[in-house]
C-alpha cells in the first residue's frame, strides 16, 4: 500500500485543526518544494543531492505528505536520476493540489 498524498491524521496532531497554522505550514512546505527541487535539478554531488532529498523528506512528512516523502526517500539513493526526481517532481504536484484543496 502507498502512503497517503496527504496525512489529514498526522497534521491534526500538530495543528489541532487551527486552520491558519495549516496554511503557515502549506506554505513552507511549499517553499521547501520549490527551493529543494530546484537544489535537485542543480546538484553536481551526491551530497548535494542527498542534501536536498533529505530536507524536502522532512519537511514533507513533517505536514504529512507522506507520499512526497516516500519519494524522496527512494531518491535519496538515487543520485543523479532523471526517473527520482521526477517521482519527486510528480509527488510535489500531488502534495500542492492536497493542500489546495484542504484551504479551499
Amino acid at each position: 500500500m502507498s502512503a497517503p498524498v496527504l496525512d489529514r491524521d498526522h497534521l491534526e496532531q500538530y495543528t489541532a485543526g487551527d486552520a491558519a497554522l495549516e496554511t503557515e505550514l502549506f506554505g513552507l512546505l511549499s517553499d521547501q518544494i520549490d527551493s529543494c527541487v530546484g537544489l535537485m535539478k542543480a546538484a553536481r554531488s551526491d551530497d548535494d543531492w542527498r542534501t536536498a532529498v533529505h530536507t524536502l523528506k522532512g519537511a514533507a512528512r513533517g505536514v504529512g505528505a507522506m507520499e512526497l516523502g516516500e519519494a524522496c526517500e527512494k531518491a535519496e539513493a538515487c543520485y543523479p536520476d532523471a526517473e527520482a526526481l521526477q517521482a519527486v517532481e510528480t509527488a510535489s504536484a500531488r502534495a500542492r493540489d492536497a493542500m489546495a484543496a484542504v484551504r479551499g
